[in-house]
């Protein structure tokens, strides 16, 4: 029997093949992984948290039954955010989802002992690259935003949005000149 640390120590590719082999346990450790990368990708393109559960979860649920078809061209994490990213564009174009910032989507407040007025000055940098990088065509800024946020390399990304490497390098340099030129051209909101 293999002990949850055991599982936690265990690569990538080892817990895919136990997982492929019905270890439910060794799935749950990819989940675990993997959740916090596959909800942030949903919900950069769904923009609403609840949909964006939603999303991710039925991405795991597609992943784990198709895990047998699953041949490790590509590193795990890679065709599971493929998959996350398919389950996004479809709950798009069945709901129909309005891009908006929700309210209580905004960041917390500033910890006491912190700089009160840098630490608001960062935070409304940070809205803002955000608000502009949610301009960006789907494919620029999902490159931007798996590059920036998530580390992947550009073969990942690429195969994630569908495109080929070097397609993904320049989605990801158009997005981010796009987000310079919009940084400095867009007044700063007092």
């Amino acid at each position: 029997m293999v002990t949850h640390d055991a599982y936690s120590s265990l690569e990538d590719g080892d817990l895919v093949v136990r997982a492929k082999e019905g270890d439910e346990r060794a799935f749950g450790e990819l989940v675990s992984r993997n959740h916090a990368v596959v909800y942030r990708v949903v919900l950069g393109i769904l923009r609403d948290s609840d949909l964006a559960a939603d999303a991710a979860q039925d991405a795991f649920l597609k992943a784990f039954r198709a895990l047998a078809k699953f041949r490790g061209q590509a590193a795990f994490r890679t065709w599971l955010l493929t998959i996350a990213t398919n389950e996004a564009r479809g709950a798009l174009r069945r709901k129909d989802v309005r891009r908006e910032t929700r309210l209580d989507d905004a960041p917390p407040l500033a910890a006491s002992g912190q700089d009160s007025e840098g630490w608001v000055a960062r935070q409304e940098e940070v809205e803002r690259a955000r608000r502009l990088l949610a301009r960006l065509p789907e494919k620029q800024r999902l490159a931007v935003q798996l590059r920036v946020e998530e580390g992947l390399a550009f073969r990942e990304v690429g195969r994630i949005i569908g495109s080929s490497e070097g397609a993904a390098r320049v989605n990801y340099h158009h997005g981010i000149k796009r987000l310079r030129a919009w940084m400095e051209d867009e007044p700063h909101e007092p």
